[in-house]
């Protein structure tokens, strides 16, 4: 099993693949939005060095898994190459590189526990087909705003004020702790903009005539800042205490001691909300874009376990460095900073079952059919191969192991399975 305070350095894909079944409570995930941006941390931030572009094209584009889940999986094939027909080829090559993470998501997660997607408007209805497909349409169970208020004008469109965040569990048992108390937040901020205004049930009585989308029954009066429209639309009550899946917290401003500059850091409380709601004391909550590791200081403030996988090497230097400063800002993370475990190989935590003499079993099953290029060999001129290489995260297990020719293991080489199968196509051998 994954220890406490490790975090993974490398690409999360071969990462998940060793994790054993069914091993986390609770999965958050901020992955790359494919914004077309690209993003750097300014330097002589706690994240200087830290970059990455955001922006996917057809060169992207896994041709080896896409062969592999129209195989395996046709319905989510169908709905990846709908995206593409519509989005163009760049949302395809996202759409594919997203999909077999989530897949191993899913086989990571108990059937008690929950995953939390975060997004934006540009992917958020293509992967929710995804994510619908994989974890199940009954399985959704809200889509929460995270509403940032950025409140920037624009001429011919609402201001883009919120990010998407997609909520599934894995089965109807899962964890679920509803947090009282927080809207009140919502009702502050907007007496905060309708201050000076004299507003009933969305009607603006003032020289600018602009109009609050929401109902307010009481607000104060005094001077305060004109009102402008939103992309998030309230309905607001006297009454209101019930938990929202609109979260209002905003952006982290410049001069927080909150900020490490990392591009893309979202609010530790978004994350502390998220970790209190979906999990209990002492779960091991997994962030497999963890960047600068949000979710991680959140899980050791609220006493769970954690695990982050990020493809930079900051992402160890920047958790260390925030769990160290956590306890000026009420946090706990201080002193379990020097505990933290940097990791750069592969787990192997999945069981292994293996059988005393599998190649017959194999040859068996498989009818004596290799399974690249699909023609029928002799029992001695098959030869045992692992699906998925161990250098990329595939187990010993019985499970992971197949029969090739000599030709097609030898051209599969230490590669995966899809890009044997992609090859042996273009070669017109299957």
């Amino acid at each position: 099993m994954i220890k406490n305070r490790t975090i993974f350095t490398g690409d999360n894909l071969p990462i998940l693949r060793g994790m054993a079944d069914e091993s986390v409570d609770l999965i958050y995930l901020d992955p790359p939005f494919n914004s077309n941006r690209n993003y750097e941390a300014p330097i002589g931030s706690a994240a200087a060095g830290a970059s990455f572009k955001d922006a996917w094209t057809f060169e992207d584009r896994d041709d080896a898994w896409w062969g592999q889940i129209a195989e395996d999986r046709p319905e989510l094939h169908t709905v990846i190459d709908t995206v593409g027909k519509v989005g163009g080829k760049g949302a395809q090559a996202y759409s594919i590189y997203m999909t077999v993470r989530l897949l191993e998501m899913h086989r990571v997660l108990k059937d008690t526990g929950s995953i939390y997607l975060h997004c934006d408007q540009t992917m958020s209805h293509s992967l929710k087909l995804a994510m619908d497909a994989i974890f199940g349409r009954t399985n959704f169970r809200n889509e929460i705003i995270w509403h940032y208020g950025k409140m920037s004008n624009t001429s011919r469109n609402y201001p883009q004020n919120h990010d998407t965040i997609l909520f599934y569990s894995k089965t109807d048992g899962y964890t679920f702790t509803p947090i009282k108390g927080g809207e009140s937040e919502y009702r502050n901020r907007y007496e905060k903009h309708l201050v000076g205004n004299q507003v009933l049930y969305g009607s603006v009585k003032h020289s600018q005539d602009k109009l609050i989308l929401g109902r307010v029954k009481k607000v104060k009066q005094g001077l305060g800042r004109d009102l402008r429209d939103d992309d998030v639309l309230f309905d607001f009550d006297e009454e209101f205490k019930t938990q929202s899946n609109v979260m209002y917290i905003p952006i982290i401003k410049g001069n927080s001691k909150e900020r490490t500059g990392y591009p893309t850091q979202k609010p530790l409380e978004l994350l502390r909300r998220i970790v209190k709601a979906s999990s209990n004391k002492g779960d091991m909550i997994l962030d497999p874009f963890c960047g600068c590791a949000t979710a991680c200081v959140a899980a050791e403030d609220e006493k769970r376990e954690w695990a982050g996988i990020d493809i930079s090497e900051l992402a160890f230097n920047i958790v260390r460095e925030r769990l160290h400063k956590s306890r000026e800002d009420g946090g706990i993370g201080s002193l379990f900073a020097n505990e933290v475990i940097n990791r750069k190989d592969i787990p192997r935590d999945r069981g292994v079952v293996r059988s005393k003499d599998i190649k017959h079993t194999l040859y068996g099953q498989q009818e004596g059919i290799c399974k690249g290029c699909l023609v029928h060999f002799s029992f001695r001129n098959l030869e045992e191969d692992h699906i998925v290489p161990v250098s990329k995260g595939g187990s010993e297990d019985d499970s992971n192991k197949q029969l090739l020719c000599g030709a097609c293991n030898r051209k599969k080489g230490p590669n995966d399975m899809p890009c044997l199968i992609a090859q042996l196509r273009r070669e017109g051998l299957r």
